[in-house]
């Protein structure tokens, strides 16, 4: 089994690219509940229609909706995997610690400033989850997805409003996981400001 790593730090900090680097170089499965979650958004399932109402909001989708898919969906990989974006409280992170064991987690260090300049100008694709930069990583041709041809949008969470109360419910709910992670032993600061290279070469020596 491949390693077990779990990517902490606020919104905009760059898990996602990172995560991609990681399952592309090191064959490690990401999983991103923000894609799940958004996928059953796109589904109208009833946890689609949940989790709205949070993720709009700038709020975190209950616990025990967030727990039971990821549960679900470790319990069936083999290999190593990645964790973008779970867990998100100290109260994810041991009900995380009952059905698998996490060996690295890896926290970005990135100030606000940076992170709202970041997910203001961040476009998604609504077929493939493929996200652009329209400053650092734009699309070849303007608006459109280089995959898929999909019109790209803003997401409802990548408002600057929307940002900042993100921001806030980050400090308030997820910050405590970095003091949980730290005294256990398993926790490698990453500064999440430098190139995206940069960034991943810290990982992989980290690692």
């Amino acid at each position: 089994m491949g390693f077990r790593v779990v990517l902490l730090g606020p919104p905009g900090c760059g898990k996602g690219t990172q995560a991609e680097k990681l399952n592309d170089d090191l064959g490690l499965i990401r999983l991103s509940t923000g894609d799940m979650l958004r996928e059953a958004v796109r589904n109208g399932t009833e946890l689609g229609k949940m989790a709205k109402t949070y993720m709009d909001s700038g709020g975190l989708v209950p616990d025990d909706v967030v727990i039971g898919l990821m549960k679900e969906k470790i319990s069936t990989i083999k290999e190593g995997f990645v964790l973008d974006g779970f867990p998100r409280t100290v109260q994810q992170a041991e009900a995380l610690d009952e059905f698998v064991d996490i060996q690295h987690v890896i926290n970005f260090e990135v100030s606000d400033d940076e992170l709202v300049k970041r997910l203001t100008s961040r476009r998604s694709c609504p077929d493939c989850n493929v996200v652009y930069h329209m400053i650092y990583k734009p699309p070849m041709k303007d608006g459109i997805c280089d995959k898929c041809g999909a019109t790209l949008y803003q997401r409802s969470d990548d408002t600057e409003e929307t940002v900042r109360a993100r921001l806030k419910v980050y400090r308030e709910n997820t910050f405590p996981l970095i003091e949980y992670y730290d005294k256990k032993g398993i926790l490698l600061n990453i500064d999440g400001e430098g190139s995206i290279m940069e960034i991943y070469d810290s990982i992989e020596e980290a690692l």
